[in-house]
């Protein structure tokens, strides 16, 4: 499986086009095809950016639109890098799309349609599951501490313990994130990476020419936390976009900081 660029009425964004997918809309979104000012310009879906309530609302219709997510079903998370999971229904759908996230979590699951998870991002690696069998889906926000805590393996496994899954059917997408290209770290990010994974760890750590610094792969290491948790490999597709490099196209927290706006990643069953 791979994640393509794709365009919908304007609006471009990231997604899985295979076939296995189709129960689910979801996709990562880019910075292009909204409507706020610099410096959130143009799509930004962060309501804790500073950006106008009505510039939230129209951008939320624009990448629901394009993606073929509901607006009007969105549940948030407030991020607090952990590697909480906490499942959610139509109880906690948002009032309102521009309405900041309530969920204290980096990861949402569900298996009830009407409801979009919703997580965001500006470098840390978004995840998304689908289980297209049982019918049930997860979203995780992992920076680095999420990446080394396992927070997607916590996903696929909450689905397979408490929705029933198997984890040989459980789909994932890794979003746009930073690359090893750009994410440069010292010695706590391979250290956090290592106690999380073992010796699985030192394949996405390079250490660089200067002492102390090390060059971190992080989608890979989400990716084989899944494999870790059972997922197959031919069903993970990982996004090979690196938001850092590619400021057209993304914003990158490491490179501009908060003056910003936040991409989101979101999937709602169809």
């Amino acid at each position: 499986m791979e994640i393509v660029r794709q365009q919908d009425r304007g609006v471009p964004f990231y997604a899985c086009p295979d076939p296995a997918w189709a129960g689910a809309a979801h996709g990562f979104s880019t910075r292009l095809g909204g409507v706020s000012p610099a410096p959130m310009d143009s799509l930004n879906l962060g309501a804790s950016r500073g950006d106008a309530p009505a510039n939230l609302r129209e951008n939320f219709s624009r990448f629901c639109a394009a993606v073929g997510a509901d607006p009007n079903a969105l549940v948030k998370n407030q991020q607090v890098h952990s590697d909480i999971i906490r499942p959610v229904t139509r109880a906690d759908v948002m009032a309102s799309p521009e309405t900041p996230g309530t969920v204290e979590a980096d990861g949402l699951i569900t298996d009830q349609p009407g409801v979009c998870l919703t997580i965001f991002s500006g470098d840390c690696i978004p995840v998304l599951l689908y289980d297209p069998v049982r019918r049930c889906i997860a979203a995780a926000h992992a920076g680095w501490r999420g990446t080394a805590a396992g927070i997607a393996a916590r996903a696929a496994e909450a689905m397979v313990r408490d929705y029933g899954c198997r984890a040989d059917n459980i789909l994932a997408a890794i979003g746009p994130g930073i690359g090893p290209c750009c994410f440069e770290t010292h010695g706590d990010v391979p250290d956090g990476l290592r106690a999380g994974l073992g010796g699985d760890a030192e394949a996405f750590i390079r250490p660089l020419d200067r002492p102390g610094k090390f060059s971190v792969d992080l989608k890979g290491a989400n990716a084989r936390w899944l494999e870790r948790a059972g997922l197959l490999r031919p069903h993970i597709a990982i996004c090979p976009a690196c938001t850092a490099c590619n400021l057209d196209e993304f914003w990158s927290h490491r490179v501009q900081g908060n003056a910003r706006g936040s991409m989101a990643a979101m999937i709602q069953l169809v």
